[in-house]
């Protein structure tokens, strides 16, 4: 698998794919688009992948989308603009694996937007989140970051346009973890090397409960997510796996 924008590493696994266009600080030209569309599209049937890594790197994660490509762009190719856009972000939104954000330094208006369509995030202390798109006169997205931070304090990043530090993103719920510049690419794929580990088929309706469980009533929930136990229950995987668990622990009394 080859990417023009992406250098795909391939680990015990898990895959780490990296945003690759430094002298742009990653900004996501119509190539990177696509490329992201296809890594993932690649990596959701590669059956050795169980867990995604999606970094920019150790100084920047993505300056956003191609400004100046997007200053050139034709008003009759708008359209087409925003197709490419959420065919990658709901490729990335709706991939049935794990795909932790690695971000260090930068992730502003598009790249924040990748930042928030991931399962988890795990930020360098050098993050820095932020939703300038008024400035240039078009909308950020907001659904995506409304449903991690909440809606008051989405519309306060949307609207102000103000950069938000990895501390305060710890603080908002935005990130899951916090590390010192050397180690965050290391807790990121620490922590996908335990997610592939897990069953996909558990993971994948797990993943899918979060999403919707949200919105539903209480009682709703509830009876899905005992259907859905149900379902992984009666799985001969369920049994092999709780088996494992009691030979370990009680391998681990003996010694």
């Amino acid at each position: 698998m080859t990417y023009p924008t992406l250098i795909v590493e391939k680990k015990k696994g898990y895959a780490v794919v990296k945003l690759n266009r430094p002298h742009d600080m990653n900004a996501i030209s119509k190539e990177m688009r696509q490329d992201l569309y296809k890594v993932f599209v690649d990596l959701e049937v590669d059956p050795e992948v169980r867990a995604i890594v999606l970094t920019g790197g150790e100084y920047v994660f993505s300056a956003g989308m191609d400004i100046k490509e997007m200053s050139n762009l034709p008003s009759q190719e708008g359209d087409d603009f925003l197709k490419s856009m959420m065919l990658y972000l709901k490729k990335i939104y709706s991939c049935p694996k794990p795909v932790i954000a690695a971000v260090g330094g930068i992730a502003l208006g598009g790249g924040f937007n990748l930042v928030t369509i991931c399962d988890l995030v795990v930020a360098s202390e050098s993050a820095i989140f932020c939703h300038p798109e008024l400035k240039f006169g078009f909308n950020p997205f907001f659904y995506p970051l409304s449903q991690i931070v909440g809606v008051a304090k989405a519309k306060e990043i949307v609207m102000l346009g103000e950069p938000i530090g990895a501390n305060e993103a710890l603080n908002i719920g935005l990130v899951n973890k916090v590390e010192p510049p050397e180690k965050f690419m290391k807790a990121a794929e620490n922590m996908a090397e335990t997610l592939a580990t897990r069953s996909p088929k558990a993971f994948e309706e797990l993943k899918n409960l979060c999403s919707i469980v949200p919105r539903m009533d209480k009682m709703a929930a509830l009876d899905i997510e005992c259907s859905i136990c149900a379902l992984l229950f009666a799985r001969d995987e369920c049994k092999v796996k709780m088996r494992e668990v009691l030979s370990l622990e009680k391998n681990r009394k003996k010694k």
